[in-house]
């Protein structure tokens, strides 16, 4: 499963460091959803192939930059990191501030694809907000036009991962519309790719959905909801741009009626930046609620989370089931395993669910049925 990764941040870097450590014996499989019950090995994923646009990441090893976070460690790919391409509606263009055909960027990175033989691809790049084109024709035209404006990175990465000719896979795991747009989705069907996204749900909003559940399964009404997250890394710094912070937010909220099934006062977005917190944020929640004959509770929660790892850890499931979509030929998005792992589950007219919930669809996508150790539940092949 020979993977890249655009966007080599804090994520990427402690996938590779965990996945290099899982290879060698130093770590077991914590943090792992599906872990060892899949038929796909985790051993088998390789990562070969990066691109950023920070010049203190263009052109260094994996191991120079991964150094950075977590100390010297050798990789079974060393791999140099590629330059990217920055671009849209925050007028930037490529890494040397330079304008570039959208044409020529995007043959320039299949040729990287085809030289590094990538199956599969993760967007890890900075939040974005992304405007959907929902017409395939439209994005296509946007391309030829070379209308930098109109598109976004990350429409970009996507866009040049569906023109590689050969059968691909993108896992987006920023708030970018891609599994949203229909205009992706359906390059993605007619190009022979899977569209994973958007927004990998790993820290406090999956709690959040599952006690919203919790709550509508028992009829208790909710008043409102309160959430924020404070936390110290790159990303919560690139969120105080408001037009970034609204993305986030956006797929943040989006659980709210399509759990309860019914709207509530709510505020779930992240709301600062403070650096000593470094990549452990910090999460308070607060959801009043009222019970029978009127009782009103109110549930106080809060926690500390180590951000990036919970995503690494996710997407050593996503890599593994987006070769086995990818085996399936189940071009397009895939709702049962975008339900579980991202907070704003594609197609576009999919409701977000509860992770209990999606965790039995996919579960049931993969082809496992459940079994009791002993009071744990585990899973065999169906």
């Amino acid at each position: 499963m020979r993977t890249a990764i655009f966007g080599q941040g804090y994520v990427a870097s402690i996938l590779a460091v965990g996945l290099q450590r899982i290879k060698e014996g130093e770590i077991g499989y914590e943090g792992i959803p599906l872990a060892d019950t899949i038929p796909k090995s985790i051993e088998d994923i390789e990562l070969v192939l990066a691109f950023d646009i920070d010049g203190r990441k263009v052109g260094r090893r994996l191991s120079e930059i991964a150094e950075e976070y977590w100390g010297r460690i050798d990789f079974d790919c060393d791999y140099e990191v590629k330059r990217g391409f920055s671009g849209g509606m925050n007028g930037m263009w490529n890494s040397d501030g330079e304008s570039e055909d959208l044409e020529e960027v995007i043959g320039r990175l299949v040729d990287e694809y085809e030289r590094n033989d990538v199956e599969i691809f993760i967007n890890l790049i900075t939040t974005e907000r992304v405007q959907p084109f929902f017409d395939a024709d439209k994005m296509e035209r946007a391309i030829k036009e070379n209308d930098v404006a109109r598109l976004s990175p990350s429409q970009i990465y996507f866009y040049s991962v569906a023109q590689y000719e050969r059968q691909t896979a993108f896992i987006n795991c920023i708030p970018a519309h891609i599994a949203n747009d229909p205009a992706c989705v359906r390059i993605a069907e007619r190009n022979e790719c899977v569209i994973f996204g958007d927004d990998g749900a790993s820290g406090a909003t999956p709690l959040t959905a599952d006690i919203l559940e919790h709550l509508h399964q028992r009829r208790r009404r909710v008043k409102c909801i309160a959430q924020f997250n404070i936390g110290g890394n790159t990303d919560f710094l690139t969120l105080q741009e408001p037009e970034r912070n609204l993305a986030k937010e956006e797929t943040k909220s989006s659980i709210v009626k399509d759990i309860l099934g019914y709207d509530v006062p709510h505020f779930i977005k992240p709301t600062g930046y403070l650096e000593p917190l470094g990549d452990k944020k910090f999460v308070a929640m607060h959801i009043p609620y009222i019970s029978f004959n009127g009782a009103e509770d109110e549930l106080i929660i809060t926690a500390r989370i180590n951000d990036s790892p919970a995503l690494a850890g996710m997407l050593i499931d996503l890599i593994r089931l987006a070769a086995i979509a990818i085996e399936r030929k189940e071009f397009g998005t895939v709702y049962p395993v975008n339900a579980f792992y991202m907070k704003m589950p594609g197609p576009r007219e999919a409701l977000a669910t509860s992770k209990m919930r999606a965790y039995e669809m996919l579960k049931a996508w993969v082809g496992y049925e459940s079994i009791d150790f002993g009071g744990r539940e585990g899973l065999k092949t169906a």
